[in-house]
């Protein structure tokens, strides 16, 4: 899922929005609160960066809106600095506050320390929540005892081929950025000069397209990967 910038200055939206295009983050702009807030109701959004003075809705406004229908994370940027303003904005449902100016490097380290924290937290309850057998067109994963099957027939993985098809198909929709996989599985911060999930997602894919003729992962370009939509007659 893209994340959603909603500030009225035009040119940090831009750098921001290219900055973070160039980290395999997919980014929408929005430049005031109403905008923002309409966006928010019609899409789904992995991270909202957030500026406190905007037209239309205040930020202030905006993350109580916000709150009221999702807990998408929220980073606010703001060029107000009081400490009291920065506890208030984190009380009322801020994840992170960024002052201005800020350092572009900085504003990314956050984005993924927030983005590990949220995605763990959903992990963590989706696995209490979520039946002990996954299943997705032929692929069946007994998570109970962590085996996997194709057609009927054993598949073996490693660990993290394994954990990385069982994130995929707890959210089988869902555009999953190499950062965002590889956080959530290695529980490390993500370097893009790592080829570790490359060459595990390519295992895997291997491995999977042995047992069956469907290629059940497909690469989105700039974005990430997800499972590929079944046949219609699956």
């Amino acid at each position: 899922m893209d994340i959603l910038i909603i500030e009225d200055d035009k040119e940090i939206n831009n750098i921001l929005s290219v900055y973070l295009n160039k980290h395999d983050y997919a980014t929408v702009s929005s430049y005031d609160g109403v905008d923002g807030l309409n966006k928010i109701i019609k899409n789904e959004y992995s991270l909202i960066l957030l500026d406190m003075m905007l037209p239309g809705f205040s930020g202030n406004e905006l993350i109580g809106k916000i709150r009221s229908i999702s807990d998408v994370p929220i980073i606010v940027i703001s060029a107000v600095s009081a400490l009291d303003e920065r506890l208030y904005m984190m009380k009322n449902g801020a994840d992170d506050y960024i002052i201005k100016p800020f350092e572009l490097p900085d504003v990314l380290a956050r984005i993924e320390a927030v983005l590990r924290r949220y995605n763990k937290n959903v992990i963590d309850k989706t696995d209490k929540e979520t039946a002990k057998v996954l299943t997705y067109g032929n692929i069946k994963i007994d998570t109970s005892n962590n085996t996997i099957s194709i057609n009927g027939e054993e598949l073996l993985l490693t660990s993290k081929e394994l954990d990385i098809l069982k994130l995929m198909m707890k959210y089988p929709m869902k555009i999953f950025s190499k950062a965002n996989l590889y956080e959530s599985i290695w529980n490390e911060e993500y370097f893009p000069e790592d080829k570790s999930l490359k060459v595990h997602m390519s295992n895997l894919r291997s491995k999977l397209k042995s047992k069956d003729d469907f290629d059940y992962i497909e690469t989105i370009w700039g974005m990430g990967y997800r499972l590929r939509k079944l046949p219609e007659n699956s």
